[in-house]
């Protein structure tokens, strides 16, 4: 009885984990056209994708750099497409040895794409192996140990790199030059964000008026990955207390029961500030000192939390560490010291 309980909650939970990969999948763009907004960066990609198809060649490798959201996943994908190619998708966490990039690469067909998320994570030995293969589209395996280890050299089939960081600084000087193009892509405006959500809506066959779509846009950190999960979340508020139809109003209520704020703010970000203000007086405090006050890793604040901090005006990073600016004090309902001055920022 309890196998056949387990089995059954396996199922539903399958079901669901599928349901939720098909609206994600759904919610792609699948071709340049299709992509809304980084303009400069689709021309930049239509380019070299279209002159690499009329070389019948494989395209240069390429480096998609921005923060996490703007949809350097789906361009991935749009480029194999568009090159009628097949993809293979990995992450630079994943690949731990040079060995495990070896059986990667050694079964990769002609042409093909292999898209490496967070590229700048990959293990050092590795690292080393790709600049071979970028290059020469050959590598090293080493076989057996101390003086009797063996190279033998495997070529493998032209293919086209594409790799994906959210942190470009971490990435290695040799690794980076051997990208023939990089693509820098930029937060979203709430104009393209709200082409965005309209898009979504209809997909999901979500009836919503245009004032609810452009309230929800500029609650999204200019981030459309942000915008299509608030979009979900208006939606399943409205389907419950209202008649499934997402007015201004019911935007407005549901974003607020999940505490995103007028600017796009949400509990974390509010915590940040409130500390800062409250318990040290605006600052300067040290990165790691902010994140025991608010009950979570430095890692998170610094990814996650400060570059929209920062964006907006409300936090600064100082030689000292961080500081409240004016705005951020106003934010969080205080009136800035007369005192504060313009920090210098920490580059």
């Amino acid at each position: 009885m309890k196998n056949e309980d387990s089995e059954e909650v396996s199922l539903v939970r399958a079901e669901l984990i599928s349901d939720e990969a098909r609206i994600d999948h759904a919610l792609r763009p699948e071709s340049l056209a299709e992509f809304v907004g980084q303009d400069r960066v689709k021309d930049q990609l239509a380019t070299l994708i279209h002159a690499a198809i009329a070389r019948a060649n494989t395209a240069d490798h390429i480096l998609l750099a921005g923060p996490p959201g703007l949809g350097k996943t789906t361009l991935a994908m749009i480029i194999a497409k568009e090159m009628s190619a097949p993809i293979k998708i990995t992450s630079g966490p994943a690949i731990h040895h040079a060995g495990d990039l070896a059986s990667i690469l050694s079964a990769i067909t002609p042409g093909e794409v292999l898209f490496i998320d967070e590229i700048h994570r990959i293990a050092r030995p590795a690292e080393e192996m790709l600049y071979m293969a970028m290059e020469d589209f050959r590598v090293d395996v080493i076989v057996g140990k101390g003086a009797g280890a063996t190279s033998i050299p495997l070529e493998i089939a032209p293919f086209t790199l594409v790799g994906a960081t959210t942190r470009s600084g971490l990435l290695t000087g040799p690794l980076r030059d051997r990208f023939g193009f990089t693509a820098h892509m930029d937060f979203y405006d709430s104009q393209f964000l709200s082409s965005i959500i309209t898009r979504s809506a209809g997909l999901l066959e979500i009836e919503i008026e245009g004032d609810a779509v452009d309230e929800i846009a500029s609650r999204s950190r200019g981030t459309p990955r942000i915008a299509n999960r608030l979009l979900r979340r208006v939606r399943d508020h409205s389907q419950v207390h209202s008649d499934g139809k997402v007015s201004m109003d019911q935007a407005r209520a549901a974003l607020a029961m999940y505490e995103v704020d007028e600017m796009g703010l949400d509990r974390l970000d509010r915590a940040i500030l409130t500390s800062l203000v409250d318990k040290f007086q605006g600052g300067p405090v040290g990165l790691s000192t902010l994140a025991l006050s608010v009950g979570e890793e430095s890692e998170t604040l610094e990814a996650v939390c400060e570059p929209f901090l920062i964006r907006q005006g409300l936090l600064s990073r100082t030689p000292r560490g961080r500081v409240a600016t004016s705005a951020g004090w106003r934010h969080v309902g205080k009136e800035p010291p007369a005192s504060l001055g313009v920090p210098t920022l920490f580059e």
